[in-house]
């Protein structure tokens, strides 16, 4: 299959693999070494890491600086960009700074709220929202046009994603949100954590009958529990996380001293059903300040070694 890019993660994908990328948080200092040590630990299981903007509007290392320094280790990152932060001018600015390091891949955000985060008293822009977003890059890529109408010299050649969550209320949107990603240009989709198996599997039928799966490749997101006190706070406290009670429960009953091995196998669980869904075209492992698993989960998923693509 043609790319349109020279993206690694785009390559695998178009090839017919099942892609695996996972992410690194940012420290919360600028110390560039802690990002160093997180892909070290997941470069060999994975195709493309993404590196998040200030997730949950907590002030951490900037996303592109982390990057660049994935990009000088010989990996392949994801750009998170969220449009809570900046204006378009900043926005498009940053995209072909990007562009300039060679960083194939951007995640298309609108962001948490500030309020959430550590500056809530901090203002927030918003002039474009992720799905205008898309859109800007795409119009950048493809068109090699600013948003003001100027050509430019040399465009950026990414690969265009987007975050989805099939379990928000109201349910019956998630897929309608999903198309207007699609129509406005997105690539590929990393979704929410997936734990509810079967309102995953209905939200992948309704998009398979309005021929969605054939526009976009959706790589499924899995999160390994640590413990049963963090599947209750991904439950009760989360915004639009779908916990099962029975997670939980399954998560309760295990004695304290294995829980997060109880996490593990029912992540290795999840993604190997996931796996018979069809448009499941690969996952995306958010392993939140737990890198070290990712090989394992990796691997007993059977997805080791990852394919070479040229």
């Amino acid at each position: 299959m043609k790319t349109a890019t020279n993206s690694k993660l785009e390559q695998i994908l178009a090839a017919g693999h099942l892609a695996v990328t996972s992410e690194c948080g940012p420290p919360r200092g600028s110390d560039g070494e802690v990002i160093t040590k997180k892909a070290n630990m997941i470069k060999d299981h994975v195709d493309a890491i993404n590196i998040t903007d200030n997730q949950t509007s907590v002030t951490r290392l900037c996303s592109l600086a982390a990057c660049i320094r994935l990009k000088q280790m010989g990996l392949e990152p994801v750009l998170q960009m969220v449009t809570r932060d900046k204006n378009r001018i900043a926005l498009q600015s940053d995209i072909l700074g990007a562009a300039s390091f060679d960083i194939r891949n951007i995640l298309c955000l609108t962001g948490d709220h500030q309020s959430f985060g550590d500056c809530p008293q901090g203002q927030n822009v918003f002039d474009l929202d992720s799905i205008q977003l898309i859109q800007t890059v795409r119009l950048m890529r493809d068109e090699s046009k600013f948003l003001g109408g100027d050509d430019i010299e040399q465009p950026p050649r990414m690969f265009v994603g987007a975050a989805a969550n099939p379990f928000a209320d109201p349910f019956e949107i998630r897929v309608p949100r999903l198309a207007k990603k699609i129509a406005a240009g997105v690539e590929f989709i990393q979704t929410q954590c997936i734990y509810n198996l079967e309102k995953f599997e209905t939200y992948m039928k309704m998009a398979r009958d309005r021929g969605l799966l054939e526009k976009v490749f959706i790589l499924a997101g899995v999160t390994p529990l640590k413990s049963a006190g963090m599947a209750r706070y991904m439950k009760n406290r989360v915004p639009g996380m779908d916990v099962p009670d029975e997670v939980v429960k399954r998560m309760s009953d295990t004695p304290k001293k294995d829980q997060s091995k109880e996490g593990v196998k029912i992540c290795v669980e999840s993604m190997q059903r996931l796996k018979e869904i069809e448009g499941v075209r690969g996952f995306h492992v958010m392993a939140i300040e737990w890198e070290e698993m990712v090989p394992e989960i990796v691997e007993a998923v059977g997805l080791y070694p990852r394919p070479q693509v040229s």
